[in-house]
C-alpha cells in the first residue's frame, strides 16, 4: 500500500509543479506582450489613438492669488465660458426646437449683441440640417454669472432628454482693481512676463495634471478621464495698500498730464522695515495717455541729479573735514573745471556761503568745492564712502529686472579730472530710483539699510509656505551725528531751501530735489530728469518716499516745482490716514458736538430724521438736500448735507460715514462691485470719491 501512495504523492507534486512552471510561463508571456505592445508599437496605437481624435493632454491647474497687505485681491483666475450647444434632432425634439428658436434667438442677440435675431435663427436651423452635434453660439467667454443665467434659457435648460447648454470652460487673470499696481503685480504671457506675475511664477503655477480628451468639433477637446489630478499654485501676499498705492498712483497721473512728461513713477516704503506700500509706474503710451508699461522704479538705471548729493555730504561729514557751518565761495554761479564749466541754477549764482546753505539751495559749485576739498587727493576715499551707503550694491529686490548701480573707478580710463566734482553733483553715476530710496530709508533709520521687499507671505491655503521678514543689508552706514546732520540738511531743504513750497505746519518733511540734466546722443541737452527723496514725519520717520518724473515740459522743469509736490501729496494722504502720525485735532470753533448728541456719519435723510427726532435732537437742512445725506455739527443740532457725486455718472460717491447697508444700496445701484473690511461705519474707499470708474469695477469699503 506504501508503494501507490508514494506513486500519487509524487504525481500530485509533478503536477503542480508543471501548473506553476505554465502559469509562470503565461504571466511572462503576457508580461512580453505588454513590453511589446507599449515600447515596440507603442508609437503606432498612439499615432492611432490621435487619429481617432483621442488624446493624452495636459491639465491645466489654477493660477495662485496675489493679495495686498490687508487680504485685498490684486489678482485671482476667474473660471470664463464659451457658450456652445448640441442642436442635433436626437438631442432636441422639433417640437420643442421650434417652440424656443425665437425667444432664444432674442435672447442671444440681446444679451452679447454679436449676431442679429434673425442671424442666430438662421445660424440654428442650418446646424440642425447639417445634422451637428456642436455648435458655438458665442465667439467670446461669458463669466460666471452669465452662465448661471443662460442655463435657463429655451433649448438651453438640462432635462432628461436634452443635454441643455455646452461651456467650454478656461480661466483668465483677472486684477480687480484694474491698473492700480499694475506693472508691480505684473502678468505672464506664454514665455514672457513681468512683475510679480514671472518672478513668483513657480510658485503661482501649480502643478500640471493630464488626462485623456476626445477631439470637438470646432477644434477645442474635451476631457473623458482624469489621469492625474492638477495642484493648484500656491498664493502670496504682498505688503501693497491699496489705498495708498491708489492715493500714489492718482497724484502721479495728475502730475504727469499737467507737465506733459514722459513717465514716472512714486515709491513709498516703510523705514522701520523696508516694507513697499506703494509702487506707482506710468509712462506715456501710443494713444498718448500714461499707463504701467515698464517699472521705472525697480528697472530704470540713470543720472539722479541733486538727490545724490546727501551721499556726498555724508561722506564730508563722515571724513571730518566739513562741518555744516564752514563757508564756501560759489561765485557767480559759474566755476571752469578744466575744459568744462558747472553752473548753479540761480541766476548770478549764491557768493560765499555756508556749507548748510549749499546743501539746501543744491548748490552744484559749493558740493563740487567741498568734495574737491576733501577728496582731491583721494578718489578712491570717496568711492569707498558711497559704497558704504549701500548705494553701489545690488538690492536683490524680489521683483526680476533689477537695474544695477554704476559708477566709475579711480584709475579707469574713463576717470577724468573733472569726474569727481561731476559726480559729487550726482553726474557720472547710475542708479534705479529704488537704490536712492533705499539710501533714504537708511537715513530715516538710523542708519541700518533694510532690503525692500513687496512679498511677504506664500500660502497654501491658510498654511503659511514661507514668510519672508524684513531684512538688514548693512549696520551703521554712518555715525550718529553724521546721520542727524543728515537730517538736520533734509529738513532745511523744505523748511527754507529748494523744496520750501512743500513745506508742511501740521508735520515736518525731510528730502532733497534732484534735477539731472539728460544725455542724448551722448551730450546733455535741456531736457531733465526731476525727482524728490526723502522721509516723513522728519522728527520721528515712519514713510519713506522718492517720486520721479522724466522730461516735463512747459515752464516747470525743476524737481522743485515737479516732483515735490507729488511728495506732498502722497505724504499728507498717508499722513491723515495715519492715526498715531499726528495728534488729535479739536473740533472747529462753533462747529462741534454737545456731549449728549448722538454720533451721526450719513445715510437716508427721512431715516435719519426720524431716529434724530426720536431722540429729541434738531436737524437742519436746505431745500436742494437730497434722499441721501451726509451730516455736519452746527451749534446744537445736525446739518446735512447731499452726498457728494452721486448724481454724477460714472462716478464713485462719497459714503464715507455711513452703515454698510447704505453704502452697499447707492454704490451697487451706480454698477459697482463692493468689498468690505471690518464692522462699523465707513471709515475709508478705494478707489477715492469722485473717480470715473467704469461698470462692474470693484470698490473696497474700510469699517470700523
Amino acid at each position: 500500500m506504501a508503494a501507490p501512495t508514494m506513486n500519487r504523492k509524487k504525481a500530485i507534486v509533478l503536477r503542480a509543479r508543471l501548473a506553476f512552471i505554465g502559469m509562470c510561463l503565461v504571466g511572462m508571456a503576457i508580461a512580453g506582450r505588454l513590453i511589446w505592445v507599449q515600447v515596440v508599437q507603442g508609437p503606432r496605437w498612439l499615432a492611432e489613438l490621435q487619429k481617432n481624435n483621442v488624446q493624452e493632454r495636459v491639465i491645466v491647474p489654477t493660477r495662485g492669488n496675489i493679495y495686498s497687505d490687508n487680504g485685498s485681491l490684486l489678482a485671482t483666475s476667474l473660471p470664463m465660458y464659451r457658450l456652445a450647444m448640441n442642436p442635433h434632432k436626437d438631442n432636441i425634439p422639433d417640437t420643442v426646437f421650434t417652440a424656443g428658436l425665437d425667444s432664444l434667438s432674442w435672447l442671444m442677440s440681446r444679451t452679447f449683441h454679436e449676431r442679429t435675431e434673425g442671424e442666430y435663427k438662421t445660424m440654428l436651423r442650418q446646424a440642425r440640417r447639417d445634422g451637428r452635434k456642436f455648435i458655438y453660439l458665442t465667439r467670446t467667454y461669458i463669466d460666471y454669472p452669465t452662465k448661471k443665467k443662460v442655463m435657463h434659457w429655451p433649448l438651453l435648460r438640462s432635462t432628461r432628454k436634452i443635454s441643455g447648454a455646452i461651456f467650454d470652460k478656461i480661466e483668465r487673470r483677472y486684477t480687480p482693481f484694474g491698473e492700480l499696481a499694475a506693472r508691480t503685480v505684473g502678468y505672464v504671457k506664454e514665455t514672457r512676463g513681468v512683475g510679480l506675475e514671472q518672478s513668483f511664477d513657480a510658485m503661482l503655477a501649480g502643478t500640471s495634471g493630464r488626462g485623456i480628451f476626445r477631439r470637438i468639433a470646432g477644434g477645442h477637446w474635451k476631457p473623458i478621464v482624469e489621469i492625474s489630478r492638477p495642484h493648484s499654485g500656491f498664493d502670496i501676499q504682498t505688503t501693497l495698500d491699496v489705498n495708498i498705492q491708489d492715493v500714489a498712483q492718482a497724484a502721479l497721473r495728475n502730475a504727469l498730464l499737467k507737465h506733459q512728461a514722459s513717465f514716472g513713477c512714486v515709491v513709498l516704503m516703510k523705514v522701520e522695515t523696508g516694507e513697499i506700500k506703494a509702487m506707482a509706474n506710468l509712462g506715456r503710451n501710443a494713444a498718448g495717455s500714461y499707463s504701467e508699461n515698464f517699472n521705472y522704479a525697480v528697472g530704470l538705471r540713470t543720472e539722479p541729479g541733486s538727490t545724490f548729493k546727501l551721499a556726498t555730504f555724508m561722506a564730508l561729514l563722515e571724513e571730518g573735514c566739513v562741518s555744516l557751518t564752514d563757508s564756501v565761495a560759489t561765485g557767480k554761479g559759474k566755476y571752469q573745471i578744466m575744459d568744462k564749466t558747472m553752473s548753479d541754477s540761480h541766476e548770478g549764482g549764491y557768493g560765499t556761503i555756508s556749507a548748510l546753505r549749499a546743501f539746501a539751495q543744491s548748490s552744484n559749485i559749493g558740493t563740487a568745492k567741498l568734495a574737491m576739498r576733501c577728496f582731491g587727493s583721494n578718489h578712491q576715499k570717496f568711492i569707498n564712502y558711497i559704497q558704504k551707503f549701500g548705494l553701489l550694491s545690488p538690492l536683490n529686490f524680489q521683483i526680476k529686472g533689477e537695474a544695477r548701480p554704476l559708477i566709475k573707478t579711480p584709475g579707469a580710463a574713463n576717470w577724468y579730472g573733472t569726474t569727481l566734482p561731476w559726480l559729487s553733483t550726482g553726474y557720472e553715476v547710475e542708479m534705479s530710483p529704488l537704490q536712492m530710496l533705499t539710501f533714504y530709508n537708511a537715513v530715516a533709520n538710523g542708519g541700518t539699510i533694510m532690503q525692500p521687499f513687496v512679498v511677504k507671505e506664500i500660502r497654501d491655503g491658510d498654511h503659511v509656505l514661507e514668510q519672508y521678514k524684513p531684512k538688514v543689508l548693512a549696520e551703521n552706514i554712518a555715525s550718529e551725528k553724521t546721520l542727524q546732520n543728515a537730517k538736520d540738511l533734509l529738513i532745511e531743504v523744505v523748511e527754507t531751501g529748494t523744496a520750501s513750497e512743500i513745506k508742511n505746519t501740521s508735520y515736518r518733511i525731510a528730502g532733497k530735489t534732484g534735477t539731472a540734466q539728460k544725455i542724448i546722443n551722448r551730450r546733455h541737452v535741456n531736457k531733465y530728469f526731476t525727482s524728490f527723496c526723502g522721509f516723513f514725519p522728519a522728527d520721528k520717520p515712519k514713510y519713506s518716499c522718492i517720486v520721479v518724473i522724466d522730461q516735463p515740459e512747459g515752464i516747470y522743469q525743476y524737481g522743485a516745482d515737479v516732483a515735490a509736490p507729488v511728495f506732498k501729496e502722497v505724504s499728507e494722504k498717508v499722513n491723515s490716514q495715519e492715526i498715531d502720525m499726528h495728534k488729535e485735532l479739536g473740533p472747529p470753533q462753533g462747529q462741534h458736538f454737545a456731549k449728549d448728541l448722538p454720533r451721526v456719519g450719513g445715510g437716508n435723510r427721512a431715516e435719519l430724521h426720524q431716529i434724530l427726532g426720536t431722540l429729541g435732537v434738531a436737524d437742519e437742512a436746505k431745500d436742494s438736500v437730497g434722499d441721501w445725506v451726509q451730516a455736519r455739527a452746527a451749534d446744537q443740532a445736525v446739518r446735512w448735507s447731499s452726498t457728494r457725486y452721486l448724481a454724477a455718472p460714472e462716478r464713485l460717491p462719497d459714503v464715507r460715514g455711513m452703515m454698510l447697508r447704505d453704502a452697499l444700496y447707492l454704490i451697487e445701484n451706480k454698477g459697482y462691485r463692493v468689498r468690505h473690511l471690518g464692522q462699523g461705519r465707513v471709515t475709508n474707499m478705494t478707489p477715492t470719491p469722485g473717480r470715473s470708474l467704469p461698470k462692474g469695477s470693484t470698490v473696497v469699503l474700510t469699517l470700523r
